[in-house]
């Protein structure tokens, strides 16, 4: 086991392999912008700026997941194509919540796992749980409502997600720091298994109707 996180660790810290991943990054995000801009400017403001982030994160694997659920092009709704939308709304303000903590915690305080976990959680929590509730309250909804709402809909998710990233992140990247490449690389693979995690989390709870799921981009 030892030699494999050894493995892993060389692997995901390689100059060569973050640059050509930087490369992919910046190609998704020029298709990703151009397409919102061409083709889907009819989206809401606030699912072009959620769809830029998830390709800012996970590059070509975000912009697989906007070619299958997010664009008006798709030829039929799903539930997995409304669980990724779901999920990739959440994904966007918590994997910003994890960058700031991990960056905030280790990169530059450098404190201790148990003080990295739980603050990079409450970054995550606050900002994905906030990006769900101003939309409810602009909708109309009663402050009080719109807690419950976000407070049901999302824990379970952002909690799933955020249990997962961080964990492999702190177990991947071990004691770098922000000057080591395997910081960087730890953090790209742990924003990418907690979306994957948090995946059948949302299938359930739309499947089972506490939350509804962002809706077909065909009718914004």
């Amino acid at each position: 086991m030892a030699a494999f996180i050894e493995t892993l660790r060389a692997i995901i810290s390689n100059p060569v392999l973050l640059s050509i991943w930087a490369a992919l990054v910046v190609l998704s995000l020029w298709y990703v912008t151009r397409d919102l801009t061409r083709k889907n400017t009819g989206l809401m403001p606030l699912m072009k700026v959620v769809w830029f982030l998830i390709v800012l994160y996970s590059g070509p694997i975000g912009l697989a997941v906007y070619r299958y659920s997010g664009r008006k092009q798709i030829p039929q709704d799903s539930l997995w194509r409304r669980t990724f939308r779901s999920d990739a709304h959440c994904y966007s303000g918590c994997g910003l919540g994890e960058i700031i903590g991990v960056t905030l915690t280790v990169g530059l305080l450098g404190l201790s796992n148990l003080w990295v976990a739980l603050i990079t959680f409450a970054c995550a929590y606050i900002i994905g749980f906030s990006l769900t509730i101003g939309p409810l309250l602009q909708g109309g909804e009663s402050l009080t409502s719109a807690i419950s709402d976000s407070f049901w809909g999302e824990t379970a998710s952002i909690t799933g997600m955020e249990v997962a990233a961080i964990g492999v992140d702190l177990w991947l990247a071990g004691d770098a720091r922000m000057g080591n490449l395997l910081f960087w690389g730890s953090l790209i693979v742990s924003l990418i298994v907690g979306f994957f995690i948090a995946d059948p989390i949302n299938a359930l709870l739309i499947r089972f109707g506490v939350k509804e799921g962002m809706m077909n981009p065909r009718y914004t």
